[in-house]
């Protein structure tokens, strides 16, 4: 089938790794000191790695591609390194009692909140992969407590976080940023987004990156 993937120049990459950190699939590698694409199928054709190469050595193309007959279906999400799965768990103490939510305001989507918004104005940040508040089960007391959240997902809303995370931290006295993520590949873009609004900001400001597994544990 034909389809618009990346093809990089390896004789004009000078092996930089800004695009393997860019892309959200996990498609490319470096390789013996290069940058390589390992697997076309992976590629999602949408170049967010190319502004992220310093010397232009990334183009997009189309062509005909081969489909892998015999492979695991990955998730919804499309994260290729990890596969649709049941998770089996103990049973848990009854609950006793109502859990308090610790969201602080209202709207919480990264792309529906004012950068100018007051809650944001001398805030502790928490900026989270949205899965991670379903996947953490003491999400709101470990994570969320005392500070402003707004979430998201770099996959499924293919928009580049980092302009509207820069306006929040430019135009508000942000105290710190905490960023949750999924182990999942395309959560890297996440991050990214974040270091790249703290750089942009021209600040100072605390970072701390922790990263969930999709059976719920906190693995850094």
């Amino acid at each position: 089938m034909k389809r618009t993937v990346i093809q990089i120049d390896r004789d004009a990459c000078i092996g930089c790794g800004q695009c393997a950190n860019a892309c959200h699939q996990g498609a490319i590698a470096m390789v013996d000191g290069k940058a390589k694409l390992m697997k076309e199928d992976h590629c999602d054709g949408l170049g967010r790695c190319l502004p992220h190469c310093p010397v232009d050595a990334i183009k997009l193309v189309e062509k005909k591609i081969e489909i892998p007959k015999k492979v695991v279906a990955p998730t919804p999400c499309a994260c290729p390194s990890t596969v649709a799965k049941p998770i089996e768990r103990k049973q848990s103490e009854d609950f006793t009692g109502e859990v308090s939510s610790q969201l602080n305001q209202w709207p919480c989507q990264i792309q529906l909140v004012n950068p100018t918004a007051p809650y944001f104005e001398g805030a502790d940040l928490l900026i989270a992969a949205d899965c991670c508040g379903f996947a953490f089960g003491d999400f709101h007391r470990k994570f969320m407590k005392d500070k402003i959240t707004i979430v998201g997902c770099p996959k499924l809303d293919a928009v580049d976080y980092s302009a509207k995370l820069t306006d929040i931290l430019t135009y508000n006295n942000i105290k710190s940023v905490t960023v949750t993520r999924m182990s999942v590949p395309c959560c890297g873009g996440l991050t990214h987004a974040v270091e790249t609004a703290v750089r942009k900001s021209g600040k100072d400001i605390p970072l701390n990156v922790h990263i969930i597994s999709t059976d719920g544990e906190i693995i850094k």
